[in-house]
């Protein structure tokens, strides 16, 4: 293909995947050009091919937008038939589903800064390898695989999980434990069960944009509590409350009380009993959502711990620690709730795998995976402090303790523009991803362990003072 060709296939691309949204400005002629050495006319061709498509319109004296509205259809119809380029590149995270779409990157690709996992090179293979042996060779892993496994679980992991939640303080039996494909499947479950389309959430602001996504997808109303370097703001949670209508009162409260996303903050105890003191004034459950406890302290305060697990439902997976396809979640949950919770997960999926919910019963029983945590811990802390210096050195500043597997980091410039600016090197997690409600922002998120990269803070602070 000629270069215009392959700058046309790559827009179009990401036009039909919906990485760069109806209405989104593309880069000048002249900026193009630049970012990808590219001379102007093989810009202007690549454009006029996009306009023949369909996928652009020429705004006089303003620029190139991709369309949208009416043209959708056919815009996509022309994208599908467009040049495609290679390599592919990561998309531009402007939207949740635009952030997990990056996640799924060619292996061996440049590690990016904008990740929500940890570096291949960190996990240990050869440990999920062995324990994947050990299951299937076993006696009961044959009999297993050959037939539907426990609706509410591997029987031989849920009493492991049970050892490991008495080890935060929090007493569940394996008859309160329901396994799930992952942290996410587990929030899924809680939602489908316990809520109806309408219904009002509580949700911490900045918080997972895949959470508020997903919440905004079942039809729930969203109610955001401003979350800070202890936890949520209880005040403002209480007026926030106060001022729904009876029929509109909250009935969830989904958090990340430990090592939160995207902040790094955890839960101070002053604010966990204010919290817990007004879920049972206004009558509504907490969804703990402890999917980084590998990394943590084991003894920050636990939502669940304080409570019993009376209002409060946990959920935990183990692919931030093990690997992104090891999709193995749980939540622990009041036993009133469970036959309820088993019920929607056999809707969803009748059971859940046992070869690797047996696979990852003798990581725990062995000790395995206590041992590899550990060590990705020391290896963080090292990569943490690697990174906070580079992002002061070139400028960017913290606006909460760099702690766990993610930075809040105030860049100095609105960091939408700032990812488009670094879209065809760098992924970077702008902060309006992390609002309920996306507004313009300087923050953005980093994954620690993937921004010890010199070169991406250079260009940032090159796209920064450009821009």
């Amino acid at each position: 293909m000629t270069l215009a060709e392959q700058l046309t296939g790559r827009y179009a691309e990401l036009i039909r995947q919906r990485l760069l949204a109806p209405g989104v400005r593309l880069p000048s002629v002249r900026e193009c050009a630049r970012r990808h050495e590219v001379s102007p006319a093989t810009v202007v061709g690549a454009y006029d091919q996009l306009l023949a498509r369909g996928l652009v319109e020429a705004r006089p004296h303003r620029g190139f937008f991709v369309r949208g509205g009416a043209n959708d259809a056919s815009a996509e119809r022309a994208a599908a038939s467009a040049p495609q380029p290679s390599p592919a590149r990561p998309p531009l995270p402007n939207s949740a589903t635009a952030l997990i779409r990056g996640m799924f990157q060619v292996p061996g690709g440049r590690p990016m800064p904008g990740l929500g996992t940890l570096p291949a090179e960190w996990l240990d293979a050869p440990m999920l390898a062995a324990a994947m042996r050990r299951a299937t060779s076993s006696r009961q892993g044959a009999a297993t695989a050959l037939q539907y496994g426990d609706p509410a679980g591997e029987p031989r992991l849920r009493e492991a999980l049970a050892l490991k939640l008495a080890d935060l303080g929090i007493a569940a039996s394996a008859g309160q434990i329901v396994t799930t494909m992952g942290a996410t499947h587990a929030l899924d479950i809680v939602t489908r069960t316990l809520l109806r389309s309408g219904d009002s959430v509580l949700v911490d602001e900045p918080g997972w944009s895949v959470e508020y996504a997903r919440l905004a997808a079942l039809g729930m109303r969203v109610l955001p509590v401003p979350r800070g370097a202890d936890g949520p703001d209880v005040a403002a949670m209480r007026r926030l409350v106060e001022a729904q209508k009876p029929a509109e009162q909250p009935r969830l409260y989904v958090t990340v009380s430990v090592l939160h996303n995207p902040t790094g903050a955890s839960l101070g105890l002053s604010a966990a009993h204010h919290v817990l003191r007004l879920a049972q004034e206004h009558d509504f459950r907490i969804v703990e959502d402890d999917t980084y406890s590998h990394l943590a302290p084991a003894h920050a305060p636990r939502l669940a711990a304080l409570d019993a697990l009376e209002r409060t439902i946990y959920v935990s997976g183990f692919s931030k620690i093990l690997a992104p396809g090891w999709r193995v979640g749980y939540l622990a949950a009041p036993a009133a709730l469970v036959d309820r919770f088993v019920d929607t997960k056999l809707l969803s999926t009748l059971t859940t795998p046992a070869s690797g919910e047996l696979a990852l019963a003798h990581c725990l029983e062995q000790g395995w995976l206590r041992r590899h945590a550990e060590r990705v811990v020391q290896r963080l802390a090292a990569a943490r402090a690697r990174t906070v210096r580079l992002a002061e050195t070139h400028g960017c500043r913290f606006v909460a303790e760099p702690r766990g597997l993610f930075g809040w980091v105030d860049a100095g410039i609105d960091t939408e523009r700032l990812a488009r600016a670094l879209l065809d090197d760098w992924l970077i997690a702008p902060g309006a991803l992390f609002h309920a409600e996306p507004r313009p922002t300087t923050l953005m998120r980093i994954n620690f362990a993937t921004s010890q990269d010199a070169r991406f803070w250079k260009a940032l602070a090159a796209e920064r003072s450009r821009l």
